[in-house]
């Protein structure tokens, strides 16, 4: 039985998304503020945790005063627990055990060296992003392709005499681009599940969109790093074993053909135990630890997505999501203008909080509400979501991978973004897909 079913609710219009503002304004605002200052982890001050559960107790305490206290928890509870979101924390740490126990036999090390082998001299800056995006799309993260890649790609860059500001580029690009695209991806899978829509429709619309983007970035990169290479440069990758790298392509395959995602990740995680036994790079209980640490590394999302799903029941419930629906409808012509409002939310959500599923978690029910009204796929909502999650965190100076690159680099913010072709190419081609309703009639 569903908590408050009463027939008339108050709905508090704009106030009801103070919650929210409260969440990001603490998140962001002190991790901006501690940023300036110099401080160390600027985001870890406030963490996204305390963050949430102030906004949830505000949202708990100050509305709905007709309403007992428990009947609140209820309705948050709800939220929290709900079938969609639970499928979420399973999926979410199942993608974790994988990734962690496929490393764990060497499989990451696997795609990473055999992509570095593999770049011709001459084309060393485009082989750096597609390596990146090779691995990004099998792994299914941004954050584990960039710290194993970017070292690797200023490196190679440095020692060619190429600038080492658009090595880093390209790398956080080619990182962003499975990101966006992986079906093990936590970004993918929250933008799909958030507006019920099919991860493998939404794979071939978005590779309809990123493919292209990619082949052109390539080119321009090949363009600009066309000069004389050192070949002792790109000669530094340590002997692997492809076998180890089966489970990542197992994968991918397997969520191509459209099998379920939980089937997809336990079989590529139980490969990776058969492998690790066969190959004796691990233990059935290297293999295990792995898995379990893998899982708790996922496991902040799994819970930081039941509370911030829980909030924003509440939110819906006080009417935020209704105003914010209505208030966008007004300053909407067309479809392609609820498109375009879509994308700049989840954009704005992103790259404030830096986190892309975080932003596809919040700003999903509000996605889900207008294309129901305007009837937009889940498909492309799904897509467009998932895009500009990503694409904004490639050019923020704030985000890790471009934190990263000037480390290693010692160059500066604008000889990174000076670089940044794929994310531009990707917004323009999404732009284009949604001003001529490219793919409209496949995504219905």
């Amino acid at each position: 039985m569903e908590p408050n079913k009463t027939e008339s609710k108050k709905s508090y219009g704009w106030k009801a998304l103070i919650p929210v503002l409260i969440f990001l304004g603490l998140y962001l605002g002190c991790g901006i503020a501690f940023t300036i200052a110099g401080a160390d982890s600027p985001f870890g001050k406030m963490p996204r945790y305390v963050a949430v559960v102030i906004a949830i107790l505000i949202a708990l305490v100050c509305y709905r005063r007709d309403l007992k206290f428990s009947e609140k928890v209820d309705l948050y509870c709800h939220g929290a627990g709900s079938s969609g979101v639970m499928l979420l924390g399973i999926i979410v740490l199942m993608a974790g055990g994988f990734a962690n126990s496929t490393a764990a036999i060497g499989g990451k090390d696997a795609m990473v060296n055999m992509g570095v082998s593999l770049i011709p001299t001459q084309f060393l800056i485009p082989g750096i992003f597609l390596i990146c995006c090779i691995i990004s799309t099998c792994i299914g993260t941004s954050m584990g392709t960039q710290v194993t890649m970017i070292p690797i790609a200023i490196a190679l860059a440095q020692g060619a005499g190429l600038n080492p500001g658009m090595a880093g580029a390209a790398a956080i690009a080619g990182a962003y681009f499975g990101d966006n695209l992986s079906m093990i991806s936590d970004t993918t899978i929250i933008a799909c599940k958030g507006v019920d829509a099919e991860m493998k429709d939404k794979f071939l619309m978005n590779t309809k969109i990123a493919i292209p983007a990619a082949v052109l970035s390539m080119i321009l990169y090949a363009v600009m790093s066309m000069q004389t290479v050192q070949p002792e440069a790109v000669s530094a990758a340590a002997d692997y074993n492809p076998l180890t790298a089966l489970p990542y392509l197992a994968v991918l395959v397997l969520a191509v053909a459209g099998l379920d995602v939980i089937l997809v990740l336990a079989i590529g995680a139980a490969l990776s135990c058969v492998l690790g036994l066969i190959l004796r790079t691990a233990s059935f209980f290297d293999w295990a630890m792995a898995v379990g640490a893998g899982m708790e590394d996922m496991f902040w999302l799994s819970v930081f997505s039941m509370l911030v799903s829980g909030m924003m029941a509440l939110v819906r419930e006080y009417g935020g999501i209704d105003w914010l629906v209505n208030t966008a409808s007004q300053h909407m012509k067309s479809k392609k203008s609820c498109q375009y409002v879509i994308s700049l939310l989840v954009m704005a959500i992103s790259g404030t909080t830096l986190n892309n599923p975080v932003a596809c978690l919040i700003s999903s029910p509000i996605a889900k509400e207008l294309g129901q009204k305007y009837e937009i796929s889940s498909t492309k909502l799904a897509t467009l979501m998932s895009i500009f999650s990503c694409v904004i965190l490639m050019v923020v100076p704030h985000d890790s991978g471009c934190l990263l690159v000037q480390q290693y680099a010692g160059c500066s913010y604008l000889d990174i973004v000076r670089y940044a072709f794929y994310p531009l190419l990707l917004t323009l081609f999404t732009c284009a897909a949604i001003q001529f309703n490219l793919f409209e009639k496949k995504s219905k």
